[in-house]
């Protein structure tokens, strides 16, 4: 980031307005990496220098970060493992020469076996609404399965059905978007869902009598895969805009449904 005036950077961090960050400049209350600074005129960056007013370090206004991820199989989707697994913070960490600036967090999860399309970010607001199990924004996945389900058993699965969730609770799934894409003994087939439940895809195959063999996530509301596995990058501000937009849009269609229904919100 290029550097800026002090008095700019203090105000901006809510410290003070820009006038009274002057006074407190001139007055010896400002330090950048150990040194009083007295001088108006001098410049420093918030993200790479430590600065100071009154003994205490500024915290920088908040910039957030929006990574898209390809996580390949065997990585698990966490900060940190305590069976010492590769994480996909690993993959953001500096691989391949670059490093995600800021401290980001998976948006979900993936698990070890599962690829694709995984989103990263320190927005906790957006991760929130996005992670929510009823937030109607689609999510696609091509999934090879064991044997070749019939009709009457993709049908079932496009209409809903109960799975079990941690600690044996059964829910039953939204209705999903089930097409086949190839033929085989052990097919191919891409399935959008709305939901972003624990396993949810490979629990409602099981459901029907058929094992996941790989399962490849390619689709995230309106962000498309586009990376190489182990790759990531940047979203771009309109990628950001539409992600808030399907969030938002899919809040505002709960609460249309409801209010159809003759149900009040709380």
């Amino acid at each position: 980031m290029p550097a800026e005036r002090l008095q700019k950077i203090i105000a901006a961090a809510g410290v003070a307005s820009r006038r009274k960050a002057e006074e407190l400049i001139v007055s010896g209350r400002v330090q950048v990496n150990g040194q009083v600074v007295t001088e108006l005129g001098t410049k420093a960056d918030p993200e790479q220098d430590h600065i100071r007013v009154d003994g205490k370090l500024l915290q920088g206004p908040e910039r957030y970060t929006y990574v898209v991820l390809n996580k390949p199989k065997g990585y698990v989707t966490t900060v940190s493992d305590e069976k010492k697994r590769p994480t996909v913070m690993d993959l953001i960490q500096g691989a391949k020469g670059q490093k995600v600036k800021g401290r980001v967090y998976p948006v979900g999860r993936l698990d070890w076996a599962s690829e694709g399309l995984l989103l990263m970010t320190n927005d906790g607001e957006l991760a929130n609404a996005l992670m929510k199990a009823s937030s109607n924004v689609p999510k696609t996945y091509v999934v090879k399965v064991a044997g070749q389900p019939d009709e009457a058993k993709l049908d079932k699965l496009r209409r809903g059905v109960s799975i079990a969730e941690k600690g044996g609770r059964r829910v039953r799934t939204a209705p999903a978007k089930i097409r086949l894409i190839r033929e085989g003994d052990n097919p191919w087939l891409e399935v959008t869902i709305i939901e972003g439940r624990n396993r949810q895809v490979r629990k409602m195959f099981e459901e029907v009598g058929h094992h996941v063999e790989k399962i490849r996530r390619v689709q995230y509301g309106p962000l498309a895969l586009d990376v190489p596995p182990g790759d990531w990058r940047n979203l771009t501000l309109l990628e950001v805009a539409k992600l808030k937009t399907a969030a938002a849009g899919s809040r505002i269609t709960k609460r249309g449904s409801a209010m159809n229904h003759g149900v009040r919100g709380s």
